[in-house]
């Protein structure tokens, strides 16, 4: 089974305005919900891809209600601790005439130590080994820096791979618990390591650096338009990206995690978790909002992934 964590889950509202101008009245030409943050995104995508996975992660009030209830109504399995306070909501502006995406997003709800302790310990009564836990996204006001290290290192010790998805400061304190996979993008990986990293060599020899000093199995660098590596212990694969009509990139991440996620699950070779995880990220953004690709669109891009050997 995959489990996935989103700590700071949001509402998420969409919206488009041609030629948005700043100190102007703008007008909304079109609109749409989503349920959202990180882990919740890649539980939508898995579903997509014919998977399953139980998403798990903290809710407040009604906009909580809101998101359970639409995760239940697309057949996804929930796991939430419900706690005071409200959800946030988060607004992403979509402008289609400058291709521009702008997210404004809301601190959410603050936790206390002992609420993260008690959905990490409803977590582990049902990760069982060989399953696989995501942890991705930002944490909730109040939660300490090494969230993530503790949550990887518990989830580990329960037998379960864990793939980890954060950057900044919360990726530097969970690679400390050695996450079985990490998926930075190019501009997070350099700013982890405090130097600007632009080729696909720069990029691959920093990945395992890491490797090697935090003893982790895989990386993915994804490198937006430019494409990805897929770096193992043994192998580098560098795909190409897609050229896609792009209507929101907000989630392509979380798609490849998704894509990673339910390889690994069904063990797929690197060659074919490269063609689907490709495939997958660039047919999410194609979509409005953080709503998934169906699957029709991205088995049409399966075919023309490009890949190589680095």
């Amino acid at each position: 089974m995959i489990y996935t964590v989103t700590l700071n889950p949001a509402l998420d509202k969409t919206v488009e305005i041609p030629s948005l101008t700043v100190d102007s009245v703008n007008r909304i030409t079109a609109m749409r919900t989503d349920p959202g943050g990180k882990g919740i995104n890649v539980s939508k995508v898995i579903k997509k891809l014919g998977g399953q996975s139980i998403a798990a992660g903290i809710l407040g009030g009604a906009t909580g209600r809101t998101i359970c209830s639409a995760l239940e109504a697309m057949e996804i399995k929930t796991g939430f601790r419900f706690v005071e306070g409200e959800t946030r909501t988060n607004l992403k502006v979509i402008d289609p005439v400058n291709h521009t995406n702008t997210d404004l997003n809301e601190p959410g709800i603050t936790v206390s130590e002992e609420i993260l302790n008690g959905l990490l310990q409803e977590l582990l009564l049902e990760v069982n080994q060989g399953d696989i836990v995501v942890l991705s996204g930002s944490l909730p006001k109040g939660s300490p820096k090494d969230t993530y290290a503790v949550w990887v290192k518990a989830c580990k010790k329960a037998g379960a791979k864990v793939i980890l998805d954060a950057d900044g400061e919360l990726l530097e304190e969970g690679l400390k618990a050695s996450p079985y996979l990490i998926k930075p993008n190019n501009h997070e990986l350099s700013a982890l390591l405090g130097e600007k990293l632009e080729t696909p060599k720069e990029l691959e020899k920093a990945a395992r650096g890491l490797m090697e000093q935090y003893a982790i199995e895989k990386i993915v660098v994804s490198m937006g338009g430019a494409g990805a590596l897929y770096i193992t212990q043994k192998e580098t694969l560098y795909a190409e990206g897609l050229k896609v009509p792009v209507k929101s990139t907000v989630g392509a991440g979380d798609s490849v995690v998704a894509a990673l996620a339910v390889s690994e699950e069904s063990q797929k070779s690197l060659e074919e978790t490269v063609r689907l995880s490709t495939a997958c990220g660039a047919a999410n953004v194609m979509c409005s909002g953080t709503q998934a690709a169906e699957y029709e669109a991205i088995a049409e891009l399966l075919p023309k992934v490009i890949y190589r050997k680095l």
